[in-house]
């Protein structure tokens, strides 16, 4: 049994609030279970300098992570003297994941940044922001979209992401916190809805594991994105 009771190949309670922070050109407050993530997009009409450097065309999208000092169960310091590896690692992720998700030669002279915060953290934040940061991204999107600024064709292929494991022998889809630092093996999977992998971050928490289970975790979480990004379009509908 589960610590949430849930089946092997279960998700957490999803809930994905649009709008939620007034100001932002998109904003969505993600919750998966106890995991809470604000996800907010700002459009500047600016490119980073080496775009203008090299001439290249079109737009760019960067992600941007946080964890608030409360977000967990002892206070977490906040980065003021520049950000950790971590924190490194898993806003270059939402990056690459959310370019993924655009025609970057369709957004035209904007960047597009996406601030994920987390308020609440019971494992799967990174997988979290991903998910919520996509349907804000669109939210900001549509906005130039409207006013004529941006075309249509920006978008790419809807993604999501999931994390998934094996703890105590068994594949386990959407892992919480108690589960993932229990894990033989922790991997986070991003896919967009034509089943392509966009990302695939695993490691054996300190033993091997076969192939076979790669496959296994694989297949989990391929469901469960599935199923998040038919959560994305009931939002975005």
């Amino acid at each position: 049994m589960r610590v949430e009771k849930r089946k092997s190949d279960e998700l957490r309670p999803v809930l994905m609030i649009p709008d939620y922070v007034i100001y932002p050109e998109g904003s969505v407050l993600i919750s998966l279970g106890n995991t809470k993530v604000i996800c907010n997009v700002t459009i500047e009409e600016d490119v980073p300098k080496w775009m203008k450097v090299s001439q290249k065309e079109g737009g760019w999208v960067t992600g941007e992570y946080a964890m608030l000092p409360r977000s967990t169960s002892t206070r977490t310091q906040r980065e003021t003297r520049g950000l950790g590896g971590r924190t490194q690692e898993i806003k270059r992720l939402i990056g690459r994941s959310l370019r993924a998700a655009v025609n970057l030669e369709q957004l035209g002279s904007y960047t597009c940044i996406v601030d994920c915060d987390v308020l609440q953290a019971d494992g799967g934040t990174r997988t979290a922001a991903i998910t919520g940061g996509y349907v804000a991204l669109v939210l900001a999107l549509r906005k130039y979209i409207q006013l004529g600024k941006i075309s249509e064709d920006v978008f790419a292929s809807p993604i999501a992401a999931v994390s998934v494991g094996v703890v105590e022998g068994v594949p386990l889809l959407d892992l919480c916190y108690q589960e993932d630092s229990n894990a033989e093996v922790d991997v986070n999977v991003v896919m967009n809805d034509k089943n392509e992998f966009i990302e695939i971050q695993g490691t054996a928490e300190g033993a091997t594991f076969p192939r076979y289970i790669l496959n296994e975790l694989l297949d989990l979480a391929q469901k469960g994105i599935s199923e998040l990004l038919a959560y994305q379009v009931d939002v975005l509908s």
